[in-house]
């Protein structure tokens, strides 16, 4: 029984941004465009939950291995190899869309505690914003991704939700296989949202920063100048994101299941808020459901809303050269606490304003699909560009799947252009 509990806390030990990006991924924002999926559609997009995952974790294990060899976040590499001209463009549509982002996660989480407790929506969301950047000033880096890793563990709560609730497997193995494709014009805006929210660009600015940190911290790049160390190095990194990525497209499957089932089952086919998809679901599918649907938001929210927020700090602060850490304490990087805090703050003064909360969810997820073209585009030009290739490590077929990835990316969003216009 030691020998057990020994290795799986080696494992555990083992798993680190990989695992903490996948799960951010499904942050209050995806939790709406799923149940919105599964609401409207039932179970017909599941297969693009399927599609993605293997580009997913392609671009994922990609932006790891450039901050792990370089030891620099993903803007930075950026810079090296497009003119300023086009990084800054990139850096600031990353910055509105993670502010945006933060917002609609923080109004979910706010909204979410109303429903079980009672009291203002917009209190809550404001505390779980001072909660968020208290908690990302103060407490180092090495101490916070265990923080972060333990709060992924909130997402099996949209498992248990599922199985607390009849589902025709089925009937759920028949869409995932024989996917049904629509030119429609709102199926397409759903494809480019759940794109958007399962492949989304703070996501890639994250990890690059996270294994850029933990590879100034291990020392291990110290001996990584032999191809039997990159190797080791990228077999790690792989293992890890591939776990996250794998976790996160699953409890998204969940997540569509369960609403499929119960809310587009019983004709509830208009979702605008995970919050709602929760009140949805108490006299569908009982108490049960709807409180571990409630608690799976405000636990997700607490995870992504530092991710954004430190995402965001990090590409900015490095195509400016400043210096900025989350392990650095905050009066050594001044600058990168401060956009830290303008992204948090930045959020929730927009719960103030009359952009409409229900609306943000949604059309975050689709802002995301357009903006993480150009920032795919970008980071495969880092690593098959000539001068650039010797610093980054990738085997071919890895570098394949990212090309491929980003044309999908593309091509849903053109289509969901065409589609619009007319």
């Amino acid at each position: 029984m030691t020998g057990q509990k020994t290795s799986v806390h080696r494992i555990w030990r083992a798993l680190g941004p990989g695992l903490i990006t996948g799960a951010a991924d499904d942050d209050p924002s995806g939790i709406a465009t799923y149940s919105q999926a599964g609401a409207q559609f039932g179970f017909s997009l599941l297969w693009t939950l399927f599609l993605t995952l293997p580009f997913m974790a392609a671009i994922q294990i990609i932006s790891a291995c450039i901050g792990w060899d370089t030891r620099k976040g993903l803007s930075s590499n950026i810079a090296r190899v497009l003119p300023p001209a086009a990084v800054y463009p990139l850096v600031a549509s990353l910055l509105v869309a993670n502010t945006i982002n933060i917002a609609a996660d923080l109004a979910a989480m706010g909204e979410a505690l109303r429903l079980v407790v009672g009291g203002s929506a917009l209190a809550f969301a404001v505390l779980f914003g001072i909660v968020c950047l208290t908690a990302e000033v103060f407490i180092p880096y090495h101490r916070y991704a265990g923080y972060l890793k333990f709060l992924t563990m909130v997402l099996l709560f949209y498992v248990a939700a599922a199985f607390s609730v009849h589902i025709p497997w089925g009937e759920v193995l028949y869409a995932t296989v024989a996917p049904k494709i629509s030119f429609d014009r709102d199926m397409l805006l759903m494809v480019v949202a759940i794109f958007g929210t399962t492949i989304s660009p703070y996501l890639f600015f994250w990890q690059a920063s996270q294994e850029a940190e933990e590879s100034r911290l291990s020392h291990r790049h110290q001996h990584a100048r032999t191809k039997s160390s990159k190797t080791g190095a990228f077999q790690k990194i792989s293992v890890d994101t591939w776990i996250g990525m794998v976790f996160s497209n699953t409890i998204a499957c969940f997540i569509v299941v369960t609403t499929a089932a119960t809310l587009h089952a019983h004709g509830i086919t208009h979702i605008d808020t995970a919050a709602q998809a929760a009140e949805a679901l108490r006299p569908i599918g009982g108490p049960l459901a709807f409180a571990l649907f409630a608690a799976g938001i405000i636990g997700t929210g607490l995870l992504a809303v530092p991710v954004l927020a430190g995402s965001a700090a990090y590409a900015v602060t490095e195509v400016f050269h400043m210096r900025g850490s989350l392990e650095l304490p905050a009066n050594r990087a001044i600058g990168f606490y401060a956009i830290v805090a303008a992204a948090t703050i930045g959020g929730s003064a927009l719960l103030a304003t009359n952009i409409d909360p229900i609306a943000m969810l949604f059309w975050t997820a689709v802002i995301n699909g357009i903006v993480a073209v150009p920032i795919m585009i970008a980071m495969m030009l880092v690593v098959t560009n000539k001068r650039e290739a010797a610093r980054v490590s990738l085997p071919r077929w890895i570098k394949v799947l990212g090309w491929l990835g980003s044309g999908l990316m593309a091509v849903a969003v053109l289509l969901m252009i065409w589609s619009t216009v007319t």
